[in-house]
């Protein structure tokens, strides 16, 4: 989801996210009051996460059936596109009263859901989607092993990463190279959109510091799209379909991982999101007719052991503040 390079990327203990809702400010508070998104709140943080996974894997396996009739960057446009006009329409954010590093972060924002997307799409036009994926995941991997400060942290990003390449079934030698270029590159993109996620939930409310972002991104893409699609964009059928996918994959689960990062950490969160090579082999599966092998089977119970075993540490650590009267 399928990111700058090491410096603004690269999360120090300070810039992850709160566990603490309550550290989160007015941001939080609004997002927990039972109005807009904050009703989406309820199902947890880690709820919000598996939603927004099962959401955006489905919305890319639509999207890989769409590109014969757009192409990778058309759809990619499209993407952006309608998920900007929702979300400006749906939040009506505020352009007043920000300061100059609100709108950087948000820019930055813009720009990394932009090079994640595009480069993703480019390498699913070029590879099978969950090769792509399996790829990709690396980034949030790399990511929860420099953000933690617990040893079992790099226990659990060690058996996700095994389980992600047991997926991808000792095949890249046999992928298109440019292809799988373009999923690292997506890959580190996403960790990139971890953090600016994380510190743009941190200095808007709701969803506001995403519909602004998701229009800078819409904004830089527009040129590449009509460059590759032209009038395609307008077709009807490419339009409606592009609209869902845009809904899957960017509106809903962008917005349900965005509230997740206000109160899980990102090094937490990005071992959760190596759940993303298995929900994309079931979207495969029941939308693209990709049957799973043993292998297969083998490696997302690794991944989803994983996950469980990050959760676990975070919730036996949250336990332990509360018990001791930690912050």
């Amino acid at each position: 989801m399928s990111t700058p390079s090491a410096s603004p990327g690269t999360p120090t203990p300070a810039a992850a996210p709160a566990a603490d809702p309550a550290s989160a400010g007015p941001a939080a508070a609004t997002a927990a009051s039972g109005a807009g998104p904050g009703r989406l709140g309820s199902l947890g943080p880690v709820g919000l996460v598996l939603a927004g996974g099962l959401s955006v894997q489905f919305g890319a396996a639509l999207a890989v059936s769409l590109m014969p009739r757009a192409g990778a960057l058309g759809i990619v446009t499209l993407r952006l596109a309608v998920a900007a006009v929702v979300l400006l329409l749906i939040c009506r954010p505020r352009l007043r009263g920000h300061s100059r590093t609100d709108w950087g972060t948000v820019v930055v924002f813009g720009i990394t859901m932009a090079a994640m997307n595009g480069l993703f799409y480019q390498a699913a036009d070029r590879i099978p989607l969950g090769p792509a994926v399996t790829l990709e995941v690396l980034g949030p991997l790399a990511l929860s092993v420099i953000a933690s400060r617990r040893a079992i942290n790099l226990v659990w990003a060690g058996l996700a990463l095994a389980g992600v390449f047991l997926l991808g079934g000792g095949g890249f030698d046999e992928l298109d190279p440019v292809g799988a270029a373009f999923a690292l590159g997506a890959g580190a993109m996403w960790a990139a959109y971890i953090v600016f996620s994380a510190r743009t939930g941190r200095r808007f409310p709701q969803a506001d510091g995403l519909a602004l972002a998701m229009g800078v991104g819409a904004l830089l893409f527009l040129p590449l799209g009509i460059a590759e699609a032209g009038t395609k964009l307008l077709d009807p059928v490419t339009l409606t379909l592009g609209a869902a996918v845009a809904l899957l994959s960017s509106v809903l689960p962008y917005t349900l991982e965005l509230l997740a990062l206000r109160r899980l950490p990102a090094s937490t969160f990005a071992v959760l999101m190596s759940l993303e090579p298995a929900i994309a082999a079931v979207a495969g599966f029941l939308l693209l007719s990709q049957a799973l092998t043993v292998t297969e089977s083998a490696a997302i119970a690794l991944v989803v052991a994983a996950s469980m075993g990050a959760v676990r540490t975070q919730v036996g650590r949250g336990r332990a503040k509360r018990a001791t009267g930690g912050s």
